[in-house]
């Protein structure tokens, strides 16, 4: 059975935040998606309104199948249930036979400074992978979201600053959708930056011994788009959660046949984000500390 799902749009200037419809090829080309019927006019929200009803606002319904999202361990909270933190990996792209962060997830303890750990897999295409996402939000009530995705050709763990409204894409997604200079929300922000503290999760990698950074750029591809998406889901819906996204370096088994290409073992990549995610659990204020870049 397919679930309906409509799509928030963008902060308005009268206080109704609504996602706008998705005019690129990624709603185009992804034949997975099947358009409902289209909602009455002025449908839209303010306010703190629950998640369910936020996810059924906006210009178009969208209709998918519910395998299409593999969220790990336990399909719905438990009333009362301690605090979660959610972590979305993505699936494999661009021919890799893996994608670490997904394999960071699966290796992550289930609990992690006493909050219960939830992981979600999130496809690599454009609209679907927030649309995922927003639904495991959904399901898991989290109060922190954490997103994984790799970043080949990076010899550091980054943990990014910011999103920007903005899809513009070097390759096709998995679904074949290649969207260019396209706002991810039609009338949101320019920019949301991280609401977890990055600094002090950066030092905190480093302190186990995992090389890391703070990343001023979080792309333009479907990793940027899922960052921007979940921060804008989390604040046109009125929803408290922090959230924020790490990239990771290529697994050491996915440069075997790369020349001069840096790669990280998944365990010490596990062990970082572990790290950062303890530190997520427990920092509310980031630390102050000289974390810029010159380029």
């Amino acid at each position: 059975m397919g679930l309906r799902r409509r799509w928030p749009t963008g902060v308005g200037v009268a206080g109704h935040n609504t996602f706008g419809d998705y005019h690129g090829s990624a709603a185009r080309k992804d034949e997975r998606l099947e358009r409902g019927p289209r909602p009455a006019r002025g449908s839209g929200f303010a306010g703190t309104r629950p998640l369910r009803a936020v996810l059924q606002v906006g210009a178009r319904t969208w209709t998918r199948r519910a395998r299409h999202a593999t969220c790990a361990r336990k399909a719905a909270p438990e009333p009362h249930a301690a605090k979660v933190i959610l972590v979305t990996g993505f699936e494999c792209f661009c021919g890799e036979k893996v994608n670490p962060s997904w394999e960071i997830c699966q290796r992550l303890p289930r609990e992690i400074a006493g909050a219960r750990i939830e992981t979600c897999l999130v496809p690599c295409e454009f609209r679907r992978a927030i649309e995922v996402a927003s639904e495991a939000i959904e399901r898991h009530r989290p109060a922190i979201v954490i997103s994984l995705g790799q970043a080949g050709g990076r010899s550091r763990i980054g943990v990014e600053r910011v999103a920007i409204n903005v899809d513009d894409a070097r390759i096709p997604d998995n679904a074949g959708a290649q969207p260019v200079d396209e706002p991810i929300a039609a009338n949101g922000p320019p920019a949301y930056f991280a609401s977890i503290p990055v600094k002090a999760m950066a030092r905190a990698i480093r302190a186990a011994g995992i090389p890391a950074e703070v990343s001023n750029s979080a792309g333009t591809y479907v990793c940027n788009h899922v960052m921007y998406g979940v921060l804008h889901f989390l604040a046109a819906s009125g929803n408290k959660a922090r959230a924020g996204f790490i990239h990771v370096p290529f697994a050491e088994a996915q440069v075997l046949d790369k020349k001069d290409v840096p790669a990280m073992a998944i365990d010490s990549m596990t062990r970082g984000i572990t790290a950062a995610i303890e530190t997520a659990v427990r920092t509310r204020v980031d630390i102050t500390a000289s974390e810029g870049a010159l380029d």
